[in-house]
């Protein structure tokens, strides 16, 4: 029988040291064995996030920013939210790389290479804000199903590539086309290569729209693996979970599209108000598509302490789904009465848009400071949690930040 070889005492201390903590019984671990606590990768080093980004799963990973970390006015790949639904695609060789049209409502299935994009389309560059369907969905009651997203899975970057719709036209589509769906290289966590994660779409309307891009860069960089390189759908405006990553296949279809998450309660909510906790069947929810008016306080940090001859500096970004948002507004005494704050357009359509004020408080205490955006159609942001839906969707309410105030 040959021999077992152990880890020697100079690599055993490295192994420690790595860990912070004293390997119990380390005189014993196999010369050849990694242990657990070095097999999870760093998710912050992996993927070049803030380390003050909060981790919700791992299994597939998600990871949403914290509110004051989403203060500029690109967000950075630093703070950009990760949601994902399968394994990341491995070995990925972007010379051989392509993307397919096909479907029922496709003159003729026709493929391009990634250079083909690049080179046979014009470029362009938009600043879009991407939402999570799910984003605050932690505060629903009774608790809704799904990653209890708090209130950091949205952002807005630069992106930079080729209008869908003029890859559309060179491809050719049939007047029956009523929705498009793409289909993309990531895996089933079940390892089952038959199953898609993930296939949704947009209606050919949203899919036509100028600012819908097949994209190769995100804020004049190459797209990072985690968030779709080489090739990534992007339609501003909608459930994020409808700018497919990994993109090698868009289907044109003569109907709403019914692929992996298109169907049953997946971003879909009540079309009628339901109690809280009931049960919804299949036939009386809609797919959402244009997201609700929202906004968010990036600064300051909730929990700021401020001198009472002072003025607060408040300062954050309000959209509104594919509408433009008129009106932010904020109050401190819990929504009794609202002011209005200074509110700069959008850079473009589907971008968010940045507000200030600034805030003086009469005496010390403790405050809360709410943001409330309104958009064009005159809908404004609720105080609280909306409407219950099974999955948890929408959740627009008033963002709020602690503030004491001392003398």
């Amino acid at each position: 029988m040959e021999r077992r070889k152990f880890i020697g005492g100079t690599a055993l201390a490295t192994v420690s040291s790595l860990i912070g903590l004293n390997i119990v019984f380390g005189n014993k671990l196999p010369g050849d064995y990694t242990i657990l606590a070095l097999q999870d990768k760093d998710p912050f080093k992996l993927f070049g996030k803030n380390k003050q980004m909060v981790v919700l799963n791992d299994k597939p990973w998600n990871i949403e920013a914290q509110a004051h970390l989403l203060d500029d006015d690109v967000t950075p790949n630093s703070a950009i939210f990760i949601r994902n639904n399968g394994n990341l695609p491995e070995n990925i060789d972007a010379e051989k790389w392509t993307l397919t049209f096909d479907g029922e409502s496709v003159n003729q299935t026709k493929t391009y290479t990634l250079r083909d994009l690049k080179t046979k389309f014009k470029q362009y560059t938009y600043q879009l804000t991407l939402e999570c369907g799910g984003n605050g969905r932690s505060e629903f009651n009774p608790p809704a199903k799904g990653n209890q997203w708090t209130i950091g899975a949205v952002y807005c970057a630069k992106w930079t590539g080729i209008r869908l719709k003029d890859v559309l036209l060179d491809v050719g589509i049939k007047d029956s086309a009523v929705y498009i769906g793409y289909h993309a290289a990531d895996t089933h966590l079940s390892g089952d290569v038959a199953k898609e994660p993930i296939s949704r779409g947009v209606p050919i309307a949203k899919a036509l729209q100028e600012e819908t891009l097949l994209a190769f860069k995100m804020n004049g960089e190459e797209i990072p693996l985690v968030h779709g390189y080489p090739l990534r759908l992007v339609a501003g405006g909608y459930p994020a979970s409808a700018s497919g990553k990994w993109l090698n296949r868009i289907s044109i279809r003569n109907k709403e599209h019914d692929g992996e998450k298109m169907t049953g309660s997946s971003y879909r909510v009540p079309r009628n108000p339901v109690a809280p906790g009931d049960k919804v069947k299949n036939e009386d929810m809609r797919i959402i598509e244009s997201m609700p008016v929202k906004s968010l306080i990036t600064y300051p940090k909730s929990g700021a302490v401020i001198k009472l001859n002072k003025k607060l500096e408040i300062r954050g970004h309000a959209w509104a789904g594919e509408l433009k948002v008129n009106k932010v507004l904020y109050s401190i005494d819990f929504g009794s009465t609202w002011h209005v704050c200074m509110l700069k357009d959008a850079v473009n359509n589907f971008a968010w848009q940045h507000f200030s004020t600034s805030i003086k408080f009469q005496k010390e205490g403790y405050y809360e400071v709410w943001a409330k955006a309104i958009d064009g159609n005159g809908e404004g942001q609720p105080m609280l949690v909306p409407g219950w839906n099974p999955k948890g969707y929408l959740n627009n309410a008033c963002h709020r930040i602690a503030v004491k105030v001392e003398a």
